[in-house]
């Protein structure tokens, strides 16, 4: 019987609520090959990842999930496979991104104080080792204090765009941070395509991300149903990207998503790890 892998997952260094050492508890209690801890815009917790991971019977896989933007949409970049002497030139890469999203919080928060939502970025600031939160931590602070009923409620209502008090921070461009991430040696992943993008979104990124030295793509998440999964596939396939998934697993954020499996059907064979291993030493060389 293959064994699987989760190749995104995150931790309580970014949006998770799962410290490094619990993720891979969780994937060696899976029996999982491989497990792929891609905090949002930072490298903080890899050095517990790779420490927890000693001496067990998973791999390892240093990770980062860039939020970054092409054609007026956000999209999520994968770098899988970092190398430890590279973690302070991705933590450096990724300030300018911080400092942007710490000011649209803080608007964002404004905003909610002033419609009578009692919440401050000092507050919101202790969620994280670093500082920096998400408006997944503001929906769970709302859900905590009683003003939603759960945190899609809120990121899908009041915390969303179109609700009109969230205005999104400017995004690193697309292509270019997966010029960055091939610099350094990793494996460029476009996350769950089809979420943020339309097929046709896609047919005029694609080409171009893989000009930019594109590796991967996620074919396997668990939000996509049969017919998006074999289109990712087609998609993958005809633009010579290597298959990649993962369950995105954040913890008590994401109840309903388990780490390794999704909602409970998915699985993504140890095989897209060791495809994306050799491609990542082939970077190197």
């Amino acid at each position: 019987m293959e064994t699987g892998c989760d190749l995104h997952t995150h931790s309580l260094f970014s949006d998770g609520t799962c410290s490094p050492e619990e993720v891979v508890q969780l994937a060696e209690g899976m029996g999982l090959s491989h497990v792929a801890l891609t905090d949002h815009n930072t490298v903080l917790g890899l050095d517990r990842f790779i420490q927890a991971a000693q001496h067990t019977s998973v791999q390892a896989v240093p990770g980062v999930e860039l939020s970054c933007g092409w054609g007026g949409r956000e999209i999520h970049m994968l770098g899988l496979f970092l190398q430890p002497c590279h973690f302070p030139e991705v933590h450096e890469y990724v300030q300018a991104m911080h400092r942007k999203k710490d000011e649209s919080n803080r608007q964002l928060l404004e905003k909610l104080q002033e419609a009578g939502y009692a919440l401050s970025f000092e507050e919101l600031a202790k969620c994280t080792p670093e500082g920096h939160f998400n408006r997944a931590h503001i929906a769970q602070a709302m859900l905590e204090k009683g003003y939603v009923r759960s945190v899609e409620e809120a990121v899908k209502g009041i915390l969303s765009p179109a609700y009109g008090l969230y205005r999104p921070p400017e995004r690193l461009d697309a292509l270019e941070a997966i010029r960055f991430l091939r610099s350094i040696c990793a494996v460029p992943v476009l996350a769950h395509p089809y979420l943020n993008q339309s097929a046709d979104e896609l047919a005029v990124f694609v080409p171009r991300a893989k000009e930019a030295g594109l590796m991967g793509m996620e074919v396997r998440y668990p939000l996509f149903d049969r017919e998006t999964e074999e289109a990712a596939c087609q998609l993958a396939r005809a633009h010579g990207l290597l298959p990649s998934g993962g369950s995105d697993f954040h913890g008590a954020i994401k109840p309903h998503i388990a780490l390794g499996s999704g909602k409970g059907s998915l699985f993504v064979p140890s095989c897209y790890a060791l495809s994306l291993s050799e491609a990542a030493q082939g970077t190197a060389v």
